[in-house]
């Protein structure tokens, strides 16, 4: 069976192409536009594939509610409530189109996580080439359906859900349109402690839903998660970043500043680089070392009609002579003529049985 392969813009993204890397820009902009237009000019600089935008507002992802269910108890957003905290962290749709518009100068694709229809409408508009669902509405199947009517490609995130939430979501957007589709295992925790990354599960969602391209949104604080993911077939990357952590922000603990982003981008593509095709063929950086393998040499002058003995013939580097495996059958025979110490050992130098 074929590997599954996506395209967003001109890209194809699959197992079989360099891993695309996602920059998520998500509230690190601290609400200063210029911030955002520097951070899309990192980004590229970084190497990254695509800078992905979060498309709501505080009214249209929750409401202004103090209730004790609105609001956030431990964590990085201790004590505020969903409505302060998105009011602080969403992307005015107002710099949209100014966004959207670098990122075409820099050569960079943009595209969003829409959450809900009036995002999915105005992103519409602005020609977005590509969806996200993040992993808190994956359960969110009306508006999967809607985005997959789009006919655009679509990205997954699978945080906190277990395998038949993902298979609904996978469901939901197939028959609502979408023809090509990304899952990205995803632990939604802020910061995720790597040993809670279970990188396993890569290989768990590839072998549940083979039509789907796998990826990696990552939330560790470090870039060795995303390129082992890579090393275990993750085709996407995703990752939050930031101008400079220390500038604070909703989001700017749990991401990677402009060289960390370049060197994850770095990783990333040797890593995939580094899998080949899994054959055995020689390598040219190798070639012209076969010749330092062993094989079997006189290592004292021998007289005509000798035996051959451990203390006459061994197994050594350079790799002129018969292969080592040979050497039971030549003890005990003897030479055809004189042989001088250093001589590689071949067949017309044994005398036949």
């Amino acid at each position: 069976m074929s590997k599954p392969v996506m395209r967003i813009g001109q890209r194809a993204i699959g197992a079989d192409h360099p891993p695309y890397v996602i920059a998520e820009l998500s509230a690190n902009h601290n609400g200063d536009l210029a911030a955002a237009l520097h951070l899309l000019e990192a980004a590229r600089q970084a190497g990254a594939d695509a800078v992905k935008l979060q498309t709501y507002t505080a009214d249209t992802i929750t409401i202004d509610h103090d209730s004790p269910e609105f609001r956030i108890r431990g964590g990085l957003w201790d004590g505020n409530t969903l409505y302060r905290l998105y009011q602080q962290a969403y992307t005015p749709w107002e710099w949209h189109p100014a966004l959207f518009a670098r990122a075409a100068e820099l050569g960079l694709t943009m595209f969003s996580s829409p959450f809900d229809p009036t995002a999915v409408d105005f992103l519409e508009r602005l020609a977005a080439p590509a969806y996200k669902i993040a992993s808190f509405e994956l359960v969110d199947l009306p508006l999967i359906r809607r985005v997959a009517a789009t006919g655009k490609p679509m990205i997954l995130s699978t945080g906190m859900a277990d395998l038949p939430e993902v298979a609904a979501a996978v469901a939901a957007a197939e028959e609502g349109g979408c023809r090509e589709l990304a899952l990205l295992h995803c632990v939604s925790g802020y910061p995720t402690p790597h040993e809670e990354c279970n990188l396993r599960a890569i290989d768990t969602l590839a072998n549940a839903f083979p039509r789907a391209v796998i990826g990696l949104s990552d939330h560790t604080l470090e870039t060795t998660v995303p390129v082992a993911a890579v090393a275990l077939g993750a085709a996407i990357i995703e990752k939050h970043f930031t101008n400079c952590r220390a500038d604070g922000g909703p989001d700017a603990a749990f991401s990677l500043e402009p060289d960390e982003l370049a060197a994850m981008c770095r990783g990333c593509r040797v890593a995939w680089s580094a899998l080949g095709a899994g054959g055995w063929e020689l390598k040219p950086s190798e070639a012209g070392n076969r010749i330092f393998r062993r094989s079997l040499y006189v290592v004292a002058d021998m007289a005509e009609g000798e035996r051959f003995t451990p203390e006459n013939v061994r197994s050594i580097r350079p790799a002129h002579g018969l292969p080592p495996a040979e050497l039971p059958r030549i003890l005990g025979r003897r030479a055809r003529r004189a042989i001088a110490r250093g001589t590689p050992l071949r067949q017309d130098l044994v005398e036949e049985l």
